[in-house]
């Protein structure tokens, strides 16, 4: 018997691809840090960097984040979420830091319905049409 695709468990990313620009020579001392076996490479570098710097604002990011009512961590939200605030006449405000996802179940019409705004740092996951319909509302 086959599965129903839409109530399959979506596999989510561990983590988001950015891109950055940097300069050459900065570029260079990075090289030469990997070289120098201090970091196995670029990536590492940059994700220990990155980290150093979060760490050290920790306090400010946890002040902002409970400010601004942001959901840490992964928010995700299926047709039945949907429909459930639809019969409960609730129009939903998203607000994530981390990651956002809206299923592949979910129609761009169920969306807009019960969608009012979507606030997410760092990144929502969901159908083109989905963020097509929310376009207007997504911050």
């Amino acid at each position: 018997m086959a599965s129903d695709p839409a109530s399959s468990p979506v596999k989510l990313p561990e983590s988001e691809k950015i891109t950055i620009n940097l300069g050459y020579v900065d570029l260079g001392h990075i090289d030469l840090l990997v070289a120098e076996r201090f970091y196995a490479n670029r990536t590492d570098f940059i994700r220990t960097a990155i980290r150093g710097q979060l760490a050290v604002h920790t306090d400010a990011l946890r002040q902002a984040a409970s400010r601004k009512m942001l959901v840490l961590g992964l928010q995700q939200f299926s047709a039945k979420d949907l429909e459930a605030a639809r019969a409960a006449n609730q129009r939903l405000d998203i607000r994530v830091l981390g990651l956002a996802v809206i299923g592949r179940d979910v129609s761009p019409e169920l969306a807009a319905a019960t969608i009012e705004s979507i606030t997410v740092l760092g990144a929502l996951h969901a159908s083109a049409s989905v963020k097509d319909a929310l376009a207007g509302r997504i911050h």
